[in-house]
């Protein structure tokens, strides 16, 4: 196989990921298909000399061109090229059925009629974000701002996003993703209390990585820990004084003290699995993150 041929091997197996990116980005299906195809003339241009992680490279560059052509139809005042006018965005027409029925599954019509109130940059930092949990320092130099910029973007349109979905449980969400999340978060603090070890390892990612900042380092806990079973012995039987928060509208966890948020436990997923956790403990990047506790905690105690 010559490299033009491991090259489409390659983007074929990312094309259902990228094409997702690009649908949730510019809510039109022929409009994703084309930043799709740009992607792929982009790829085979460049090639991948210096890329390490090529499907990261690939969410970047669909995520570029679909924010291009975001600012574009806005400098035009365009609609959607699936978008009737006056109504919803609709899926792309003389497409499969069957296709065009799980793209109105995974997003749903009402979220893509809430997106596209928002700015460019806002509707990226947020697609990428809350629903590919695609990291704040990675999703920066895509909308040429700082990290802390583009989490501000994200947790406004998250707020326009709730506010314009009241009572809806998918609103903070695809398919209330959060709302799942918030589940696995709860499921594994019970677990971590109760000292259910199988049932942590049956959350946790085998090549789970527990992270914890200098400040967390300095009250004994462990900067780095790595695989299921070293990460569910960390948190087996304890966890006890730690409460579900939302941080920057995902779930997490928290450790208060006198009501001031001390430590909040930051969690990445790969579907419903957790593949890491943060542990923050700086009190200048915890003053950053937009903390809600879920509901009242009990006890003292880091852990």
């Amino acid at each position: 196989m010559d490299e033009h041929d491991w090259l489409a091997d390659r983007f074929e197996q990312s094309r259902p990921h990228l094409h997702a990116v690009a649908y949730r980005m510019l809510g039109s299906a022929a409009e994703a298909d084309d930043a799709v195809q740009e992607t792929w003339l982009r790829l085979s241009r460049s090639g991948t000399d210096g890329v390490e992680n090529l499907g990261g490279w690939l969410t970047t560059i669909v995520a570029r061109v679909s924010l291009n052509m975001l600012r574009t139809r806005a400098s035009r005042r365009e609609e959607p090229m699936d978008t009737p006018a006056g109504g919803p965005p609709a899926l792309a027409t003389g497409t499969d059925p069957e296709h065009e029925a799980v793209l109105a599954d995974s997003v749903g019509l009402a979220l893509l009629v809430v997106l596209d109130t928002l700015t460019p940059a806002e509707r990226l930092a947020f697609v990428l974000h809350d629903m590919f949990a695609v990291p704040f320092e990675e999703i920066a130099p895509i909308v040429d701002r700082s990290a802390v910029a583009a989490r501000q973007l994200a947790s406004r349109a998250r707020r326009r996003v709730q506010e314009a979905r009241p009572g809806d449980p998918d609103a903070e969400g695809p398919l209330g993703e959060t709302s799942r999340r918030r589940e696995v978060v709860a499921a594994f603090l019970t677990a971590s209390r109760e000292g259910d070890f199988d049932a942590l390892l049956e959350m946790l990612d085998p090549d789970i990585v527990l992270r914890a900042d200098a400040a967390a380092a300095q009250m004994g806990t462990d900067s780095r820990v790595t695989g299921a079973r070293a990460v569910a012995g960390v948190f087996s039987g304890r966890a006890k004084a730690l409460r579900p928060a939302l941080i920057d509208g995902a779930a997490g966890l928290i450790w208060t003290h006198r009501g001031e948020t001390k430590v909040v436990f930051a969690f990445t997923f790969a579907g419903d699995t957790i593949t890491g956790i943060e542990q923050i403990a700086d009190p200048e990047h915890i003053a950053r993150l937009e903390v809600v506790p879920l509901k009242a905690g009990p006890r003292t105690g880091p852990a």
